[in-house]
């Protein structure tokens, strides 16, 4: 049997959707199901600077998937072995940051492709479930194309060496990382995700996505910016974060108490 659940976020994406992803980092798997239950087609979780362990990140995904959203996984720096057990989980798409060179970008693959685009190894227990799979070889034939990988790139050497990445087999998606961008193009001099160097640095970025024939995604700091981006050659937004939106939410309140 074919998923008829799972595995929403590849066909949406390939079909030219625009996808805006809520992003979660505070660890609890309850907050990512709400992100998704109050509207967010896909919803990330994020291991690398974010309070997600692996367990609450096999929580998370089928919580986000209950709520009818497609889990993504930003993995640790450099810890492609989550690669492959996060989407044993049930993610639909892992984002790996500093992807600087092409052989970042095979690692990454070895681990998120079956063979023969990549290594990964057989073991999709809990993903067979929640993609509806009664026939494991239906999954193993599909999973390439329905899982995507997004290579972050935000440094100098990644913006120097993004036609290659984007060339390389099994790489769905680049993916900005503005801030990282910023500190890295102004030699640590600035924090600044929307600097001029940044804007040029996101249009070279679609454009390699766009030559490639890859899909390009993008983290925003807020909705407004996220709207500008899908004007600008970007599919897949990465929208504030859930700490943002729960201080930002506070403050309203606050606001109000206040008299203001």
């Amino acid at each position: 049997m074919s998923a008829t659940f799972g595995f929403s976020l590849a066909r949406r994406l390939r079909a030219g959707e625009t996808i805006y992803l809520g992003w979660c980092g505070l660890g609890s798997p309850v907050v990512a199901e709400a992100v998704a239950r109050e509207g967010f087609p896909a919803v990330n979780i994020d291991q690398q600077h974010g309070m997600f362990d692996m367990t609450t990140t096999q929580q998370a995904i089928g919580s986000i998937r209950a709520a009818g959203a497609a889990p993504t996984v930003r993995v640790p720096l450099g810890d492609f072995a989550v690669v492959s057990r996060v989407l044993d989980f049930g993610a639909e798409g892992t984002i790996a940051p500093m992807i600087n060179t092409v052989e970042d970008a095979h690692a990454y693959v070895s681990a998120a492709k079956f063979p023969p685009v990549g290594e990964r190894s057989w073991g999709p227990l809990r993903a067979l479930m929640l993609d509806n799979y009664s026939d494991p070889k239906a999954y193993l034939k599909d999973a390439n194309n329905q899982t995507i990988t997004m290579a972050m790139i935000e440094t100098r050497k990644a913006l120097d060496n993004v036609d290659a990445i984007a060339a390389v087999p099994g790489i769905d998606m680049l993916f900005v990382g503005p801030s990282d961008l910023s500190i890295t193009l102004s030699k640590g001099a600035v924090l600044d995700p929307h600097s001029a160097d940044v804007e040029a640095a996101i249009d070279k970025i679609a454009a390699a996505a766009k030559k490639a024939g890859k899909l390009a995604g993008i983290f925003c700091m807020d909705a407004a910016r996220a709207v500008a981006c899908s004007k600008r050659g970007y599919q897949l937004m990465a929208v504030m974060s859930d700490m943002g939106m729960l201080r930002g939410g506070i403050a309203a309140q606050m606001k109000i108490i206040k008299g203001g």
